[in-house]
């Protein structure tokens, strides 16, 4: 049985994903591209960041890419963005 060296506990009752993602500081902000298109930017997330991108662009049925740890989605979801994050086990607070 393997044990976490970070938590101290068993691999499969480890909880540093859920402990990292009430952590992190994330913002959400738009930009203008080229072409006067919209993308969304999610800032601040350090785990997984091509694991939650896949997620999103299926839940807002668009398109995007990670570059740097930034999620770029094509088209403004702010406030999508911010709601489906928070039901990915996000907190709220550090949401911005």
């Amino acid at each position: 049985m393997d044990i976490c060296p970070k938590c101290g506990l068993p691999k499969e009752a480890c909880i540093c994903k859920e402990l990292a993602k009430t952590k992190q500081k994330i913002k959400i902000k738009t930009t203008k591209r080229r072409f006067g298109k919209i993308v969304t930017m999610v800032l601040g997330i350090e785990s997984d960041t091509k694991e939650i991108a896949k997620k999103l662009k299926a839940e807002l049925a668009c398109g995007g890419t990670v570059k740097n740890n930034i999620i770029e989605l094509q088209g403004n979801h702010v406030k999508s963005v911010k709601q489906k994050l928070i039901e990915l086990g996000f907190d709220e607070e550090n949401i911005e």
